[in-house]
């Protein structure tokens, strides 16, 4: 029974603790735009590759290379 007097403030405690932080989340916009990010992994939007140069080519036209 003894042990009820240290669980219920313990228990109290962290319940003001999830309370405020979810009081300062909502204070800081963390909720404010829900779905936004959800719909932005379904946008279409990336940019092609740039083409690469073979490595061949590179070595026998590069002057600084001796070959």
């Amino acid at each position: 029974m003894a042990i009820l007097l240290m669980l219920i403030p313990i228990s109290l405690v962290l319940l003001g603790l999830a309370v405020a932080a979810f009081i300062w989340a909502v204070k800081r916009g963390q909720f404010d735009d829900l779905d936004t990010p959800a719909l932005d992994i379904l946008e279409d939007n990336d940019r092609p590759a740039p083409p690469q140069r073979a490595a061949a080519d590179t070595a026998s036209t590069d002057p600084t290379r001796g070959g």
